[in-house]
Parts: C-alpha cells; structure tokens; sequence
C-alpha cells in the first residue's frame, strides 16, 4: 500500500488487544497454592512494568507515564500512557519573556496507552490452576501495536492466545478523502512469525468491512512435564498421565472455542 499524504494529524486509532492463557495441573492444595504464589511473584507489577516497557521500545513509542498496582490476594494491573514523538521541553531561560499559553502546554495528538491486568486462579477439586493476561495496546498515529505480537506471545507462557485487532476512526487526505485504514491487514496472523503460526492451531473471524479481525491460538504439542507443578509426570502412572493429559487438553478447548465441553472430550 503506497503511502498516504495525509493533511494534518492521522487520526486513525489502533487497538490490539491481547487475552493470553497459561495452563498448570497441581494436585494438592500446596501446589496450587505454590503456583499461584509463582505466578504472583514472577508476574508482578514491577516486571509487568518492564514488559510494557519493552512493547513500547519495540512499537517505537515513548513513554509519558506509568501507574502499577499489586493486589492482595494476589493480580496486578500497569497502565501506561505513550505517545509517538518525544515530549521535548522548551530550554529553559531567565530572559524577560512570556511564558507559554495554556493550549501550548500539551503533548502531541497522538495519545496511546498499552495496559496489563493478571488473574491467577485454580479450582479447588481438580487440579487445574490458570493464569490469565489481558492486554491492550491502543495507538495513535503511525505507531502500529501489531508489532509487539511475536514478543508478547513469547514472554508469557501462552497456551491459549486471544486476539483483537480493531482500527477506529479515520483519517484525510490532502485531497480531504477519508481513509478508514492506512494499511494492509486480511489477518492477524500475517503478522506473526512462521515458527509462531507452526506451534498453534489457529482460527479466524473477520469482519474485514468493519476493520475488526480476531484470531484464537491454541498451542498444537502438549508435553505434560511443561504443565506438571510441584511434581514431575514420573510421579504418576501411565493411565493417571491420561487423565491429567485429557483434563489439561479440555480445559484449553474450552478456553478456545469458549464454551463448556463434555467430559468425553479427546485427546
């Protein structure tokens, strides 16, 4: 797609959100209490804080301002504001001069922000612990949020990946057309690397009129010691192997197709 000359600002938003599922199978009640204090401490908002740090590194954007918060019992959240260009102070003088106008003092138009929310959880009678990771990455401008896909989806353990892509608003032109999009998209997936599409299953609804493109990702490969905690899969028989092996790949059919599943579900 040529670029577009655009008169004034691009208005265009573009928003990417992210729900990514992690996946454990603890059997005692100490071991899903140990995975959620893991998962508390390995994702807590200080590291979260430096995740987003490095979405905005990699999206090229600049970061104006960062809140973060730990929950008790346990979750975090980080909110960041970015923009596209750097916030540049005047240089500072004692020189007799007025200052500056109220509509002076603001930041580019192109406000974005990238945001994170954690929620571990595990059920009680069967083993299963979860840990889910909501993200939105809105940007304005030329900041695109699709280019932190590939390392969003490897920084986390991501079993079940869900994906929105969404653009908003629209832009003009010198001629005063407007532009609904500013680039090519028919999938998300177009933007995630080979080896990444390899791992995971993966289905698509888009309403390409709307500009609204979602993908679900499910991992293909289940090795059962990546999803064992507290013990390894020697600690079980064959047919207890089985069992975990079968309850592990339903809970993420469920979260896939998001719905309930029967009991009789396979392998």
């Amino acid at each position: 797609m040529r670029k577009l000359k655009l008169h004034g600002f691009n208005n265009l938003t573009k928003t990417l959100s992210f729900n990514i599922y992690d996946i454990a199978y603890a059997q005692s009640a100490a071991h899903r209490k140990e995975y959620i204090e893991y998962i508390d401490e390995a994702y807590n908002a200080d590291r979260l804080t430096d995740i987003l740090n490095d979405v905005a590194d990699i999206i090229g954007a600049n970061i104006l301002n960062t809140a973060r918060q730990d929950y008790d019992p346990q979750g975090a959240s980080v909110t960041m504001m970015i923009s596209e260009e750097p916030v540049v102070s005047e240089t500072i003088s004692n020189t007799p001069s007025p200052g500056p106008l109220p509509e002076a003092v603001v930041s580019h138009l192109d406000k974005s922000h990238i945001t994170v929310h954690t929620y571990p959880e595990s059920h009680p009678d069967h083993g299963i612990s979860t840990f889910r990771v909501d993200i939105d990455v809105s940007t304005c401008g030329r900041v695109s949020p699709l280019k932190a896909l590939n390392y969003l989806i490897h920084r986390f353990d991501s079993d079940i990946v869900i994906l929105d892509y969404r653009v908003r608003g629209f832009t003009r032109d010198i001629h005063s057309k407007k532009h609904f999009i500013d680039h090519r998209i028919d999938s998300i997936q177009d933007f995630l690397s080979r080896d990444t599409r390899e791992q995971y299953q993966m289905l698509d609804v888009n309403v390409y009129q709307e500009n609204i493109f979602h993908t679900k990702m499910m991992l293909k490969e289940i090795d059962l010691d990546e999803y064992l905690f507290g013990v390894g899969k020697e600690a079980y028989s064959d047919a207890e192997q089985r069992k975990i092996r079968m309850q592990v790949k339903k809970e993420m059919l469920e979260m896939f197709y998001g719905r309930n599943m029967s009991r009789r579900t396979r392998q």
